[in-house]
């Protein structure tokens, strides 16, 4: 559904991004993930065709990135909503549909059913400029939807959003990608990119990485251990440790990032010393954040 070979893309001297040689699957959930400045939103515009590349090629949906053409067949969510304050949450969709040429009859049945899912059927009548910010990025989405693209890129689609709705967008995704629609997500929500994502590709200014997450995650050894009670409390212990392991908790669970599995005896015999009651050891998949940090400070090295 995508494809790129050495896409490269600079703004006088500077080089945004660089040597990007990827392809993207139909019907997949892809992450492209980085930190701020890396690339990624000029990566999205070159794949939407918004800016044309430096340098390389590539093409999504069977059209070139130069193709005018393109910009029928993808759907965009940006950072920023960019929605018309003034106009009504209908207005604002009827004014995509006919800016993507959108038989308005047709669409608005399966309009509505988007509205009704992400809670806004009853608010189609008002202002959105008295949206709040959630309610705003919900109809950003569904604005993204009203033309049936068969690639959609969502650029923090749960930003601003609160516990529910978030879960409401990351439901209607999955159900999105269900349909047979090919998702970009760029985000800086790992755990979200982990419920979501079946591959990702690392960025930063050039590319890291492309994998999936079970081999990002499987680069590695965590020792994960569960003891009684606070398990925040024997950090201390494992600072004790000739090799300095790193180490994240949450409730009763350690997870502990070792180099080697000679070092995981090192580290129970030590809790143990320091006192901590422990009910279980297993071995564990790496964080995507270890994985994901790791790529970015070897880059930075």
């Amino acid at each position: 559904m995508i494809s790129v070979e050495n896409l490269a893309r600079r703004f006088g001297d500077r080089v945004a991004v660089e040597g990007l040689t990827f392809e993207v699957k139909p019907g997949e959930v892809f992450g492209l993930l980085g930190p701020n400045g890396a690339g990624k939103t000029t990566t999205v515009r070159m794949l939407t065709g918004l800016i044309a590349p430096s340098a390389g090629r590539g093409a999504v949906c069977g059209y070139a990135l130069g193709d005018a053409a393109l910009r029928r067949k993808v759907g965009l969510l940006t950072e920023q909503p960019g929605l018309y304050d003034r106009l009504t949450a209908r207005e604002n969709l009827t004014f995509y549909m006919r800016l993507n040429e959108v038989d308005e009859q047709a669409a608005w049945p399966r309009t509505l059913k988007y509205l009704e899912r992400f809670g806004l059927g009853g608010r189609t009548e008002e202002p959105v400029g008295a949206f709040s910010k959630g309610m705003r990025q919900k109809l950003a989405i569904v604005r993204t939807l009203v033309h049936e693209p068969s690639v959609v890129f969502l650029d923090e689609p749960t930003s601003g959003l609160d516990p529910e709705s978030a879960r409401t967008v990351r439901d209607a995704v999955a159900e999105l990608a269900s349909e047979g629609r090919t998702l970009i997500l760029c985000s800086h929500n790992l755990a979200e990119v982990e419920r979501l994502c079946t591959r990702v590709a690392v960025i930063k200014n050039r590319l890291r990485t492309v994998a999936s997450l079970t081999e990002l995650r499987r680069e590695g050894l965590a020792l994960e251990v569960r003891v009684d009670g606070d398990a925040s409390i024997w950090l201390p212990a494992l600072g004790r440790l000739r090799f300095q392991p790193r180490a994240n908790t949450e409730g009763s669970k350690l997870t502990v990032l070792l180099d080697t599995e000679a070092q995981a005896p090192e580290v129970v015999t030590e809790l143990a010393a320091a006192g901590a009651r422990i009910f279980s050891v297993t071995r564990a998949a790496r964080p995507l954040e270890e994985a994901y940090i790791e790529l970015v400070r070897e880059e930075a090295a």
